[in-house]
Order: structure tokens, then sequence, then C-alpha cells
């Protein structure tokens, strides 16, 4: 039996006779205990973990791209993930034996194959983030809720959150020193809630900034709190400057909800 990291590793080019299959994976994460999503060196996070195990499952590097990159700490109710297989090398009850092998803060819902260009990250057409926080300490939501002092005004919350949809650069709310080539982004929904003595921002996108949500809820909640008002949102995008817009709330009350794709990649 080869062991994990003695595991050797069996080039695809070693198989051009095969034809290769492109398949999903629907995931969940507790970002808790990980780096975020993508691979880096010397820090645990939630890709490596996955192909680390389906690596051990087919006995060869196994790579794997997600829909996005979440920031440390960050969690995830649905994710999706493709990689390749060799057409002889088989799925069946891939779910099970991933989720023997994953740790029980990592959860495989599907895996289904789509066509063999559909990409994981290009073709997702939406995603939508919840932020959740609380006024009121509570023992069993604290490790994934930001916990607030005093009651924010919803109301003028929701006023600027609409403010968003006016906009497409959302530069100001990204993180600095990022390689993206463009800060262009569509938000369609964006508002806040009460529900369940819980406060609950939802937004929804093509595609998000790196700690972009995080930035808009800290923005938002100085709005609310009377730090600023429906103008200064409207200057703070307009400058394009980081620093000008509120501070990043903590990454343990964000989750990314469900990402979506079109029905089209799907065999």
């Amino acid at each position: 039996m080869i062991g994990l990291w003695g595991l050797k590793y069996i080039s695809l080019s070693l198989y051009k006779s095969n034809s290769i299959l492109r398949f999903f994976l629907e995931i969940a994460f507790n970002g808790k205990n990980y780096h975020g999503w993508q691979n880096q060196p010397d820090a645990i996070t939630v890709q490596q973990t996955i192909e680390g195990a389906l690596s051990t499952l087919f006995q060869r590097k196994i790579d794997i791209v997600g829909a996005g990159r979440t920031d440390t700490g960050v969690h995830a109710r649905q994710i999706f993930a493709h990689f390749d297989l060799l057409e002889d090398e088989s799925v069946e009850n891939l779910v099970y034996k991933l989720n023997s092998l994953l740790p029980k803060d990592i959860a495989i819902y599907d895996c289904f194959q789509v066509k063999n260009d559909a990409h994981a990250r290009f073709d997702a057409i939406s995603r939508t983030y919840r932020y959740y926080s609380i006024t009121k300490r509570d023992p069993f939501l604290e490790p994934y809720v930001y916990t607030l002092y005093q009651m924010p005004n919803l109301n003028k919350m929701n006023e600027a959150a609409q403010v968003l949809f006016q906009y497409h650069d959302f530069q100001c709310f990204s993180k600095s020193k990022t390689d993206v080539k463009s800060y262009l982004c569509t938000i369609s929904e964006a508002f806040w809630e009460e529900r369940d003595n819980q406060l609950i921002f939802t937004v929804s996108a093509d595609r998000f900034l790196r700690n972009m949500v995080r930035a808009i809820v800290g923005t938002l909640l100085e709005v609310g709190f009377g730090k600023s008002n429906l103008q200064d949102v409207h200057q703070i995008i307009q400058s394009k400057n980081r620093s000008n817009a509120g501070k990043s709330v903590p990454a343990q009350g964000l989750f990314l909800e469900n990402v979506t794709y079109p029905e089209s990649i799907k065999l």
C-alpha cells in the first residue's frame, strides 16, 4: 500500500490512449482550521486536503480547480471543484470513499460528470455569500458569527447596499497587492435582514474580489452605526482606494452559500 506522502504520482501523459473525463465535486467545509481554499506553501488548505484524498484513492496526483478562493477562516455551504480522470478510472462510490478519508470539517455532497471543457471557476455565473452577525452573545453561534455590541440601523444599511448596484468597479473593496487584472463585478443582490436573532447580509454577483464581501460589510456597518452616510459610500467606491472603505469584518461570519452554473455544462 502506497502512503499519501510516498505516493508514486503517475502522469496523465502516460495514458495517451485513454480518454480523459471531467467531473465536478460539490463540497462544503468549515474553514476554521484552514488557510483558505487555495494551495499555499507551508499552510493547510481545503484544496490541498481534498487533492490529497483524491490522490490516495487513485494512486496518482489529482489536481482540482475550485470555483473561487476563500480567505483563511471563511466557510462554504456549497462550492464546486473540477478534476480529470482517465476513462478507465471509476467514480463508483466516490462520494462515500472521499468522505471516509477527509476530516469531518470537509464534506463531499456529490460528484457528477460534465463536459470536458467545463470549468468550475470560469463557468460559474453567480456566487452568493452571506455574512452572519449577532447583537447578543451566543456561545453556540459565537465561532460562526461576528458579535456586535449594539444594534445598527438596518434600514440605513439596506439603503447603502442599494448604492452597490450603481457601480461595477469595486477596487475600493479589494485586498491590496492582489494579482487580478480587473476589478469589475456585477452585483445582482445585496440586502440585510434580521432572522432568528441574527443580522444577515446576503450578496450575489458574477464574481468577487479578494476580501470584497468583508470590506463591504464593514463599510455598511459604519453606515448603520452613523459613522458615515450614503454620499460617503458613493465617494468610497469612486475613490477606488481600499483605505477609504470600512475595516474588514472577521472571517468566521462569512459563508459562501452557493455557486450556480449554466445547465449546458452538464452531460
